[in-house]
């Protein structure tokens, strides 16, 4: 204990002082009205959502942007009448998805079939869960059109401007969003915020939107990119089969020397509900082991790691005496202070740092549980198709 509790009591003070301000739950896009605006392409994969599209589709025609813009819907093999809820509209174009060729992730193929289908300057990718605010698409636009927050594009030589065009000098390549999750059940109280701190945490704002920081990552819900950069990249195609295609997106696009944006978002909001403790579980474990690259060691290593940031220093201080408890109380207390801001953003009481521990177990546990589903061989379900089986 000795060793533990000024090992715990070190391990915050990095991660407030340290670790990219994740904890501030900043930036945040604000609106804005651009004069003009290049032409957008918006594509909105869609399995099964006949509960959400309606309002989704209503929101995005509605968007009050001084550019051409138009939204594609691609109907990924639906049995709920997904497109007929759609409606239709003079901006509005359905597409029936093809039959999914091997290698694609479902969703990777029905965004190419979207994409593929529009030759606009720009591409807005958005789930079929998200509402938009009227202001929105303007205000993502501006801030692509805006300069990366620490200068140009890195100076590696490997890096280099690959995605550099000389007619827009120094202005992003990609914009995303996290946007707001819904927050409604007792499940979603006590889990979603913190789903968005460990997101935060896990990809600092401030360190993907610095070109220099090789950090790269994105919030599927909505991401603007250049249609020049996707091309660059090799097209949707170069993630075909990512589980988790945003920051594979991301990371792609920053790997070739592109500015990225990550903020959070005011003005779209998803409407998913996650009524239950079990559907935020399928949620998590859908994609956790994924991210881990299916890796006994490195799923190990996050245990422990994850043990050491959340549980041991409510152990010693509950347990420990003299300086180890001193150090675990220390190292409690910046663990509440870090997750304040992101309760705030809910609008969550303050008191949920006390059930920070659990949920932070609760996802840990969701972690180990996503990879016992891949060694199982039976992976996890999304929309009635399977993913990460072994």
């Amino acid at each position: 204990m000795l060793i533990l509790g000024p090992l715990c009591l070190a391990v915050w003070a990095y991660l407030l002082l340290g670790h990219g301000g994740y904890w501030r739950s900043r930036p945040e896009l604000a609106p804005a009205h651009p004069a003009a605006g290049p032409s957008v392409d918006i594509v909105v994969p869609a399995r099964d959502e006949a509960a959400t599209i309606a309002p989704v589709i209503v929101s995005l025609l509605a968007q009050d942007y001084a550019g051409p813009f138009r939204v594609v819907l691609v109907d990924d093999d639906s049995t709920d009448g997904t497109a007929q809820r759609a409606g239709s509209a003079a901006r509005l174009t359905v597409l029936r998805g093809r039959p999914k060729p091997d290698g694609w992730s479902g969703k990777m193929w029905a965004v190419s079939q979207g994409v593929a289908a529009g030759q606009s300057e720009l591409v807005l990718l958005t789930d079929a869960d998200i509402v938009h605010d009227p202001r929105h698409l303007s205000a993502l636009v501006a801030r692509l059109q805006a300069s990366p927050d620490r200068g140009g594009a890195p100076e590696s030589p490997d890096r280099g401007s690959a995605l550099e065009s000389p007619d827009r000098g120094s202005a992003l390549d990609m914009v995303s969003e996290m946007v707001r999750l819904n927050c409604s059940s007792l499940a979603e109280r006590l889990l979603v915020p913190a789903f968005v701190y460990f997101f935060q945490m896990l990809y600092p704002f401030a360190r993907v939107n610095d070109p220099r920081s090789p950090t790269a990552a994105a919030a599927g819900g909505t991401v603007l990119i250049r249609r020049e950069v996707l091309q660059r990249i090799g097209g949707i195609e170069a993630i075909k089969g990512a589980l988790i295609d945003d920051v594979a997106l991301a990371k792609a696009v920053k790997s070739r020397g592109g500015a990225l944006y990550l903020g959070h978002s005011t003005l779209a909001t998803s409407i998913r509900p996650y009524p239950r403790f079990a559907d935020i579980w399928h949620m998590v474990a859908r994609t956790a082991f994924t991210q881990l690259r299916y890796s006994a060691v490195m799923l190990l290593l996050t245990v422990l790691a994850l043990g050491l940031v959340w549980l041991a220093p409510v152990w010693l201080a509950v347990f420990a005496h003299g300086w180890a408890r001193f150090c675990g109380i220390g190292a409690c207390v910046l663990a509440a202070t870090s997750y304040l801001p992101t309760l705030r953003r809910y609008g969550r009481s303050i008191a949920g740092v006390l059930t920070l521990p659990l949920v932070a177990l609760f996802y840990i546990a969701a972690t180990v549980g996503s990879a016992l589903d891949h060694w199982r061989g039976a992976g996890a379900r999304w929309k009635n198709r399977s993913y990460g089986g072994a």
